[in-house]
């Protein structure tokens, strides 16, 4: 004689074991499909937008990133590097940024949506050296007795301000190169992709 109760309980359990694990191997299915929308490395290399985090960037200091094989400085200016930038304007080749690549948003006095970040191709515009950054003003800066801040390149000795720009008598033809970026919100930055403050 077969025996036809059915027990119901052993079967929501098997049935929620079941749907259990169908929903964790879905996960698992699902994990390299959204993975492979985010960009690769080979693709950020080839000009994909970077996002930079500057929640953790105190005023004075500078973070280094990479967009399209080139070094991003991202700069927090003080208000006295703020300030020293209309002093030097006088010992400047291109004060106007006339002459240099930048989006249209940056040809202003600080070469940038806001005038507290500075965002730059960390390369020197005369044979593609990396400057150093040398914010200590003064003698303290091994420079010179008078430089107020900025970059300095130790390859052939180009100078650039604290925008970017560079100084007369230096072998550097332009300014440093402002990349196109925007705000996606107050401490994140997206390079490759114009926009506004």
């Amino acid at each position: 004689m077969i025996d036809d109760r059915v027990d119901n309980g052993r079967r929501r359990f098997l049935t929620a074991v079941t749907g259990g694990m169908g929903v964790i191997g879905g996960v698992f299915a699902a994990t390299p499909f959204v993975l492979s929308m985010a960009p690769s490395e080979r693709a950020k290399a080839a000009g994909a937008p970077v996002e930079i985090d500057i929640s953790k960037l105190e005023p004075g200091q500078m973070i280094k990133e990479i967009w399209r094989g080139n070094p991003v400085w991202v700069v927090s200016r003080t208000p006295e590097m703020i300030e020293s930038l209309q002093q030097v304007e006088g010992e400047l080749r291109d004060p106007d940024s006339d002459n240099s690549i930048q989006p249209g948003f940056a040809q202003n006095d600080y070469r940038s949506l806001k005038p507290e970040i500075l965002v730059l191709i960390g390369i020197c515009t005369h044979l593609g050296c990396s400057p150093v950054q040398k914010f200590a003003i003064g003698p303290e800066s091994g420079i010179s007795d008078d430089w107020p801040g900025g970059f300095f390149c130790p390859c052939h000795g180009s100078k650039f301000d604290l925008a970017g720009r560079v100084y007369q008598q230096v072998p550097a033809p332009t300014n440093m190169v402002v990349p196109p970026y925007k705000y996606i919100s107050d401490s994140l930055i997206l390079i490759g992709e114009v926009g506004e403050a």
